[in-house]
């Protein structure tokens, strides 16, 4: 296995409630590995696996059934960018609120996330392995997950958000809250990069998480200038390589891009400033693309309503004016791109599925967009092999839309997602979900 393979040596334990008997999917159409739908296609399922799919299949000894005749089946959708455990972005409030509470509402949010048809997510920083590991052992529902725990960034930087008056040290807006064990988020220079970089490792992190340039919401004055030094990112990639995880680097634009890629992220978070020569260095080294537009939209419109203050403001005026363009760049340059929202705030959690008519918008087609929040996102993450498609062999997270998804947009409304499934368990059950209440079967 390679470093660059999230799920090689992961920390987190994959224990599930059993799924129920076998399930077969009559005549349904089916996104395929292209990202366009075969028609009429009929799938089945045993112990949460797809193990054939075809035309005029036997249901065998199915005893949940589904008519999916008018339906549109897809993989479950893979949110690669968001903060599970952040429901605001109000810092009193945050410093208000106390952590257990906190905690509970990061589990009303992955359960609204899996409902609204995320089945993965790559948490981008807040939620820790605790959390990861409470929803793989069936305590509460939600997403499988990859945590990366920490936003590791450097003093005075944008993670960094130094309460002055008090002198005392907080992250950002107060966005990581302060428990026992939770790992540093600030490192200055190679060698204390590589000692937080193990820290968060030894709290379980799958992914390290860097922050190469300011964001909009960071607290200090300036543009988007490297954070980081080459060096700097060099020993995260190096030291969380000889762990066999990942690095994903938030970087807007500048050399912190390049000198990212040159180090070897996996990923680059937002690149909102991405330049031809950026794309062609990713695509020759494969690095993947997240550019999180949902996001900045919610901050341009924030902006102009006169929510943000003027330094955060300007900024978000500023990437308003781009947003987009980094993926006509990089899809020219063949980078794989994946669906990101990088929600964070309870208004905006459950609506995931945004993002996907935002890539549209940005120039994806539509299939390329579905295929960025299904197999690519899956592939990113380094569990290809086993989620992301309707495959035999493949495990059954699916979603169920009752339209053909021509004009994304309509997934971004309530109830768009008519039933989801896990696993093959289905946790938003459609009405036309047939189950034969005999024992043994789901009920």
């Amino acid at each position: 296995m390679s470093a660059n393979d999230p799920d090689s040596g992961s920390t987190a334990p994959r224990v599930r409630q059993a799924p129920p008997a076998d399930m077969f999917i009559r005549g349904s159409n089916v996104l395929d590995e292209t990202g366009d739908f075969a028609s009429r296609v009929d799938v089945l399922v045993a112990h949460g696996v797809v193990v054939a799919l075809g035309r005029d299949l036997s249901p065998g000894a199915s005893k949940v059934t589904l008519d999916g005749d008018g339906l549109w089946l897809l993989p479950g959708i893979f949110d690669c960018h968001v903060h599970t455990g952040l429901s605001s972005f109000d810092t009193l409030e945050l410093l208000r609120t106390p952590f257990s509470r906190r905690v509970l509402e990061t589990a009303q949010v992955l359960r609204r996330t899996l409902r609204a048809g995320v089945t993965f997510v790559r948490d981008a920083g807040i939620a820790d392995a605790g959390v990861r590991d409470a929803v793989a052992a069936g305590h509460v529902p939600g997403p499988t997950m990859q945590v990366s725990v920490v936003a590791i960034g450097s003093t005075g930087g944008h993670t960094d958000g130094f309460l002055t008056g008090p002198g005392l040290e907080c992250s950002v807006d107060y966005s990581l809250p302060d428990y026992p064990g939770q790992p540093p988020h600030l490192a200055d220079g190679p060698d204390e990069m590589r000692k937080v970089v193990r820290l968060a490792l030894r709290s379980g992190a799958d992914w390290i998480k860097l922050v190469a340039t300011r964001g909009v919401l960071a607290t200090s004055d300036g543009g988007f200038d490297p954070e980081l030094s080459f060096e700097d990112l060099a020993a995260a990639v190096s030291e969380a390589g000889r762990r066999r995880r990942p690095v994903m680097v938030h970087a807007l634009g500048g050399d912190a891009i390049g000198w990212a890629i040159e180090a070897g992220a996996r990923s680059i978070e937002h690149g909102i400033f991405l330049t031809e020569a950026d794309a062609a260095a990713m695509a020759a080294r494969g690095c993947f693309f997240v550019p999180t537009l949902a996001i900045y939209e919610r901050l341009v419109a924030s902006a102009r309503s006169g929510e943000l203050d003027p330094g955060r403001a300007a900024r978000a005026f500023e990437v308003g004016e781009r947003l987009g363009e980094a993926v006509q760049i990089a899809r020219a340059a063949g980078v794989k791109v994946a669906l990101g929202s990088d929600f964070g705030h309870r208004d905006d959690h459950g609506r995931n599925l945004s993002e996907l008519a935002l890539l549209h918008r940005a120039g994806l087609s539509v299939e390329e967009a579905l295929l960025a929040g299904t197999s690519v996102g899956a592939e990113l993450c380094g569990v290809g092999d086993r989620l992301g498609r309707i495959a035999p062999g493949y495990e059954f997270d699916a979603i169920v839309l009752d339209q053909e998804p021509t004009d994304l947009a309509q997934l971004s409304e309530p109830g768009a997602v008519t039933g989801v499934f896990q696993r093959g368990v289905p946790v938003v059950v459609h009405p036309r979900l047939h189950v034969d209440n005999t024992p043994g079967t789901l009920t």
